[in-house]
């Protein structure tokens, strides 16, 4: 264990900018350069929550729906493989190398995709906090494929064939790393004064992610530059914990990158962010919408600021502070310094689930 991880140094009284753990909002609206209009909106309709449409499981559940429906045909492109269980580097070739018969199971699930995707849309682009959105960020899980790709580009030509003027772009950072670069965009400025590097958490439905963001300030003062420099994943899904062993298993990646901050000697700042699913109160409680996390996360009792703090008490020999906002808003927000021309604009994450938030831009 990296010596500064049970116990603080001379330094520990130090101020970190003068930000203290109470000072922290969690899941706030007002940010340095963005208002967070709304996010992980529940829209519903008579056949359920309307974002349960354009998820990555509902992606695979075409594709299962497709390749019943072909039959025969499918039978013989495919065998007795199944395109839903293919992880996606596979749908990517047989888009694009297979033969016309595997390449149009691929394209045929991509088209209706499209049009629910292209229906979401329209639905968030009716509630009031999205009404002035001209671009939206696409990520997460499904956009790091080619066949996520063609998907966001054939929505958008949905949306403009039903006179819908809106730029639907692909999330410029890697996905796993936009999760945990947005993170920067939480605090003060003045939060990273004396750092070069913090450690982010992007908790999902299927993985969790935890990372070393180097800030690189001497490159871009506004973290335009940040990068990830290390990271640790684990993909809980197919180990089914339950939530305590799930954050034991994070406690244990985040002192393995203070380790690793230690041997690149990083000035790493004493906060942990953290993107999660759901609705996030002030005081660091989830209200709901972490059905897909393991174990109940919205439990009167539980607090996952807390329990990060416990599992990792102190960072560079001081106390951790920890700041907590939803998943999607944390991904939305590693492209701010690319929205800047944008007043108005949104995330979808297309992942386990589909996530969704609105921003203002800040003059």
């Amino acid at each position: 264990m990296p010596k500064n991880a049970d116990a603080p140094t001379k330094e520990a009284a130090r101020k970190n900018g003068g930000l203290r753990q109470e000072d922290i909002v969690h899941g706030a609206d007002e940010l340095p350069c963005v208002r967070v209009e709304s996010y992980n909106l529940e829209i519903r309709d008579g056949k359920g929550y309307i974002g349960d449409r354009a998820s990555g499981r509902a992606f695979r559940a075409l594709l299962d729906k497709v390749q019943d429906e072909a039959g025969d045909m499918a039978e013989d492109a495919l065998g007795d493989v199944r395109a839903a269980e293919l992880k996606k580097k596979e749908w990517d070739r047989l888009l694009t190398e297979g033969d016309a018969d595997q390449a149009a199971i691929i394209h045929s699930a991509v088209e209706e995709f499209s049009q629910n995707l292209a229906a979401v849309v329209r639905r968030y682009l009716d509630h009031k906090s999205w009404k002035k959105v001209s671009r939206v960020v696409v990520g997460s899980g499904l956009r790091r494929s080619r066949v996520g790709e063609l998907a966001i580009s054939r929505t958008e030509m949905i949306l403009r064939g039903d006179g819908i003027e809106i730029d639907l772009t692909p999330l410029h950072h890697h996905p796993d790393a936009g999760g945990m670069i947005g993170c920067v965009q939480l605090l003060p400025r003045d939060a990273f004064e004396d750092y070069d590097s913090f450690i982010a958490v992007d908790i999902g439905g299927s993985n969790i992610r935890s990372g070393i963001v180097l800030l690189n300030r001497d490159r871009a003062k506004d973290f335009s530059a940040a990068k990830v420099a290390e990271w640790e994943l684990w993909r809980h899904r197919e180990d089914k914990p339950k939530r305590d062993e799930a954050l034991d298993h994070l406690g244990g990646m985040l002192r393995l990158l203070v380790g690793h901050a230690e041997d690149r000697k990083l000035k790493l700042a004493p906060i942990i962010g953290i993107g999660c699913p759901g609705r996030i109160a002030e005081d660091g409680g989830i209200e709901n919408g972490t059905q897909n996390l393991p174990g109940n996360w919205e439990a009167k009792g539980f607090h996952l600021p807390e329990a990060v703090r416990e599992r990792m008490p102190y960072v560079s020999g001081e106390k951790t502070r920890v700041i907590l906002h939803n998943d999607a808003v944390v991904q939305g927000l590693s492209e701010v310094s690319r929205m800047r021309e944008a007043k108005h604009w949104g995330v979808l994450t297309i992942g386990t689930g589909l996530g969704n938030a609105s921003f203002t831009t800040l003059d």
